[in-house]
């Protein structure tokens, strides 16, 4: 088995399609041994909890309307380019991450995070809704196979809240500095949304390299 961490953000655009990337090989070599583990990575660590208007969020980081309208046009090309839709105008709030990452925390326990993931994505980037709410983030885990009723009760407590803090600000340390961040092995560092075609020549070398081990 070869362990693939990615270091990620639940409302990072580049993170969504480097994900139904990835999952495109990994659904074409279904033999792959590929143990995948998600990790955090906050874009707006200082947000608070409540979030703040989307379009009020992106022209103060983005320089103005004209600076959002650029960045944004390019990964929308991207998304579009990959054969993905995203509602960018179904999303009215940028919300702070730290209850998302919990979650994923909290799956990853149980199994359950990949299901997460793909939720959290689809809620925001296809349905708009707004990931630190406690009743979205409930109805996500609850979909997902987790106990919900223990999750509400775990999201109105600060449990592990200094744990995504921590793990988060590790990632910084170590060189982080945008995401998605792909970890292959401990050893091998990929940034950014590779396209389909680079994970399944990774699925092939790892497939063979494990072949000629076990065959010494």
């Amino acid at each position: 088995m070869t362990k693939l961490d990615i270091i990620s953000d639940p409302i990072c655009p580049w993170c969504y399609i480097g994900k139904t990337k990835l999952d495109r090989a990994l659904g074409k070599h279904p033999e792959h041994d590929l143990v995948i583990e998600w990790h955090p990575f906050q874009l707006n660590p200082t947000m608070a909890r409540e979030g703040m208007d989307r379009r009020e969020y992106l022209e103060t980081k983005f320089g103005g309307k004209e600076g959002a309208v650029n960045v944004y046009g390019a990964i929308a090309q991207a998304a579009e380019d990959a054969g993905i839709e995203i509602n960018f105008e179904g999303i009215k709030r940028t919300p702070s991450t730290l209850n998302a990452h919990r979650l994923l925390h909290w799956a990853a326990l149980e199994g359950r995070q990949n299901a997460v993931v793909d939720r959290l994505f689809k809620a925001y980037f296809k349905e708009g809704q707004d990931i630190s709410d406690h009743d979205v983030l409930v109805d996500i885990a609850s979909g997902a196979g987790l106990d919900g009723d223990v999750i509400r009760r775990l999201l109105q407590g600060e449990q592990d809240v200094s744990e995504i803090q921590e793990r988060d600000a590790a990632a910084r340390e170590q060189g982080v500095t945008g995401v998605p961040c792909f970890v292959i092995g401990k050893h091998y560092v990929v940034q950014g949304a590779q396209p389909t075609e680079l994970w399944e020549k990774v699925i092939s070398e790892l497939s063979e390299a494990h072949t000629k081990a076990a065959a010494k």
